[in-house]
């Protein structure tokens, strides 16, 4: 087909165009430019993937015929003709002329940054990472009357502003963005309450730090999710300061309806999706079940180590003083018959020592701080993150298919029952209900099948956030090697004055004794 187009083939508008649009350096053009050209026109995504798969660009260049044969494609699909090269063979009239404006005008183009698929996310962790800081304090407990009740206070750095929340405002904003977002991997809360035995294992005040935490983890994961951060009902609960939030919340999320009625890509999901998004979204799922998988064994680890850490500082304390106590007895030291004993002089130094014992178990809980907030708290951050992105698969495959299921088989029994009508006569009433049913049924699978494929479309782009928080990796290992190597210097500062220290008192490290002098 390539050699059916030339220079004298085509209208010199063809040719204009590619002098308006070629690269500076040869007569070749960029396909992002070719790209560009394409979304000019009032084709559809479909028509415009089809005529790109058509055009030969796979070093990203289109070379002049290809470009002229682009041309001829987009004016035969303008023309209501489907964009095939076999159109073009054996053509015989001159190639029908594009509607893209004046040539001067596409030059311009050429400048443009390219306009991607809205199902491309164009997003960096860092620019995730900068969208909203959200910290989660927790203020004095109130009592009321029969219970005790915990109150949080919520500063965004975005806003700038600071609002008291108790737990049920968290729960309710949870449930009106799962409503909102049904399609979107909407981060789980953490429960209300302690399951039953898990307090035989840690204290309430641990549980409630616990919750306070997972509770930050998730307003984060909110606040900088590129479609819910936009949200008017993030907005409402991160900077309403009235006493009822909760109905305000509930006015916002009833105003605005979910994303599938005020997204504008909704029914033209379909067009935008990858002829094999089924097989993409198998294998994401799979890739991102392992990715948690190995993430839970990280966390588990990371939580041992903070754990070993904090029980050592209590160790080294107790260790101190253990000396401390020693060293204090006053008792009197009887003189033996064989040696004169040297425990009088040398249990005022022994209690000395505590002094080192109890800055090592300092600098060891902070250690055991430094891997919980830094290493632990990134884990789970991301943990929840990945379990979030499993939970909306299984809604998607649950709901919205399972969905999809039941209406097609209903509308089958329909479609048995009106055939039976027409072979067996029925009431004329009776049938035109039918008929209705069927009817309102047709179009309620239709309106499942643009759900269906804006899930889809949601899934895709929430897949592309998960790899696009993958490089978090990065920064976890580099918290947890900091942490480390501050550690370790800070704690080998003291075993090291504790070493001289000892020396000194003790002897010069060769077995020989040294004088014994009391600190």
């Amino acid at each position: 087909m390539a050699g059916d187009i030339n220079e004298g083939s085509v209208p010199s508008y063809y040719r204009e165009v590619h002098q308006a649009i070629c690269s500076r350096t040869d007569e070749r053009v960029p396909i992002s430019v070719f790209l560009r050209v394409l979304s000019r026109t009032s084709l559809s995504i479909t028509v415009q993937n089809q005529i790109t798969e058509h055009v030969n660009n796979s070093d990203g260049f289109l070379s002049k015929v290809s470009l002229y044969k682009g041309l001829a494609l987009i004016a035969l699909a303008q023309q209501g003709k489907p964009p095939s090269p076999k159109l073009l063979e054996n053509f015989i009239q001159e190639f029908p002329k594009p509607q893209l404006g004046e040539p001067k005008e596409l030059q311009s183009l050429k400048m443009q940054s390219v306009q991607e698929s809205p199902l491309i996310l164009s997003v960096t962790l860092a620019e995730l990472l900068k969208k909203d800081t959200v910290k989660v304090d927790l203020i004095p407990e109130k009592k009321g009357l029969f219970l005790k009740h915990v109150e949080y206070q919520v500063t965004s750095e975005r806003f700038t502003v600071s609002v008291y929340r108790r737990y049920s405002d968290f729960d309710v904003f949870h449930e009106l963005l799962l409503q909102r977002y049904a399609y979107r991997a909407v981060p789980a809360l953490p429960p209300k309450r302690a399951l039953k035995g898990v307090l035989t294992s840690m204290s309430e005040r641990e549980f409630i730090e616990g919750r306070r935490r997972a509770l930050g983890r998730f307003l984060n994961l909110v606040a900088r999710h590129p479609v819910f951060s936009e949200d008017e009902l993030v907005k409402t609960f991160l900077t309403f300061s009235g006493s009822d939030v909760q109905p305000k919340l509930r006015d916002a999320c009833k105003k605005l309806g979910d994303e599938f009625m005020t997204c504008k890509y909704a029914t033209q999901a379909k067009d935008y999706l990858p002829a094999n998004i089924q097989s993409q979204f198998s294998s994401s799922r799979e890739l991102i079940r392992n990715i948690h998988n190995s993430f839970q064994k990280l966390r588990d680890r990371a939580e041992r180590m903070a754990e070993r850490s904090k029980e050592n500082a209590t160790d080294l304390l107790m260790f101190g003083k253990e000396l401390s106590s020693l060293g204090s007895d006053e008792s009197p030291v009887p003189v033996l018959a064989s040696c004169k004993s040297p425990w009088a002089a040398l249990r005022h130094s022994v209690k000395g020592l505590s002094v080192e014992f109890s800055l090592l178990s300092e600098r060891a809980a902070q250690q055991g701080r430094r891997e919980e907030d830094d290493v632990v708290e990134k884990l789970n951050l991301f943990l929840d993150l990945l379990q979030s992105y499993r939970d909306l698969c299984e809604r998607h495959e649950k709901g919205v298919l399972h969905e999809h299921q039941r209406a097609l088989q209903k509308y089958s029994v329909m479609k048995r029952q009106m055939l039976s009508a027409t072979v067996q006569p029925k009431e004329q009433v009776s049938v035109e209900q039918l008929e209705s049913r069927i009817v309102q049924q047709e179009n309620a699978i239709q309106v499942m099948e643009l759900r269906n494929y804006f899930s889809l479309f949601c899934l895709h782009q929430e897949s592309q956030l998960i790899f696009t928080y993958l490089p978090i990796t990065s920064l976890i290992l580099g918290a947890f090697v900091d942490s480390q190597v501050l550690g370790h210097k800070d704690m080998g500062e003291v075993w090291q004055d504790l070493h001289s220290k000892l020396k000194s008192l003790f002897g010069d490290g060769n077995g020989r004794s040294s004088p014994l002098s009391p600190k």
